[in-house]
């Protein structure tokens, strides 16, 4: 069936040329960044940030980042650049950090669900970065692209071109530029309300900020009230359509057993499981032993299950450890979603 879509842009001067121009048309792209695939559109052409909302079936009070390439002027975005954030821009950007800041007026609120706060990341992928210059070109300097991740909302982040193509088809262009390296979303630090705040955690790790900034980021325990909305903070996220439980190894053998009559993919660091791997009803997947190589196969692992015939998916609960933290953050979202389906142990 996909013989007959048309070819993805290819990330030579040409293609670059073209999806720029597709951006500047008001037009959708999916292009790629070193976390996950975006779905671009103008961030200062409402319409067009509009058209992403649509797309995605994404909830309008639920912002998107504007990405924007090394040589734009981030000031342009925001109200103030503080002293806080050119440190971290110089010291983390181009790369996995978004960094939440007061929106300068001019700049339209649809980026920001309607908050008076804006995203605002540069990413480091080197075919993500030509695409930011050529728009930049296109508008004076001032290209920002909005782009959350390039999938129906709610469901399992893109990390290749090709998961694009079977979330959207043949309704957008899609700028292929290989596989995300890092594999799971920025990291976001709120630098809004003049103290920093990790909204999301990342491969970007809080222990990192605080080395640059000199003191360590308020962490998410559910009551920073103020805080503004960002992009993957919802409870469910990142869901398969697959029902999905996330488990210490003891439960995800008693629930193999239990429901022996299911077709069961276990997904856990060797060292973790033991002989349930072998029983017949189970396709066993050894899930990488460090935190770097998990991130970076986690989505295409999980759009891989969703493509098999296993009934359910049962997930090794990690360890609760800081390197660990952003892969436990996008496992314990995927899970939410199925809490009803089957009872998550403590």
């Amino acid at each position: 069936m996909t013989a007959h879509l048309k070819p993805f842009l290819q990330p030579d001067e040409a293609g670059i040329a073209t999806a720029a121009a597709v951006l500047n048309r008001g037009e959708l792209l999916a292009f790629p960044s070193e976390t996950v695939y975006g779905l671009g559109a103008n961030a200062e052409d409402v319409d067009a940030v509009n058209r992403i909302y649509a797309a995605k079936g994404r909830p309008s009070t639920h912002p998107v980042i504007v990405h924007v390439s090394p040589e734009s002027d981030p000031g342009y975005w925001v109200q103030s650049l503080p002293h806080s954030a050119r440190l971290l821009i110089d010291a983390f950007w181009p790369g996995p950090l978004t960094l939440i800041l007061k929106r300068a007026a001019h700049i339209p609120d649809v980026v920001s669900g309607g908050q008076d706060s804006v995203g605002l990341r540069c990413p480091s992928h080197p075919v993500a970065q030509a695409l930011l210059r050529a728009f930049d070109t296109l508008r004076n300097g001032h290209g920002g692209v909005a782009g959350p991740s390039a999938n129906r909302f709610g469901h399992v982040s893109p990390t290749t071109a090709q998961h694009v193509r079977e979330e959207f088809g043949d309704s957008i262009e899609i700028l292929d530029g290989g596989a995300s390296k890092v594999g799971i979303e920025s990291t976001i630090l709120d630098l809004s309300r003049g103290f920093p705040a990790l909204l999301r955690p990342g491969h970007l790790r809080p222990e990192q900020l605080a080395e640059v900034l000199g003191e360590m980021p308020r962490l998410p325990d559910g009551s920073d009230v103020t805080a503004p909305r960002a992009s993957g903070t919802l409870k469910a996220h990142y869901a398969t359509r697959t029902p999905l439980a996330l488990l210490d190894a003891d439960a995800i053998a008693a629930t193999a057993i239990e429901r022996a009559s299911e077709a069961i993919a276990i997904v856990a660091r060797p060292s973790a499981i033991g002989d349930i791997a072998k029983l017949p009803n189970v396709t066993f997947i050894a899930a990488p032993e460090d935190p770097p190589r998990y991130a970076q196969a986690l989505y295409g692992l999980l759009r891989e299950l969703d493509r098999s015939e296993v009934d359910r998916i049962l997930i090794e609960r990690l360890p609760s450890t800081p390197e660990w933290a952003a892969v436990n953050d996008r496992l314990g979202r995927a899970a939410a979603a199925f809490e009803d389906d089957l009872p998550v142990d403590d």
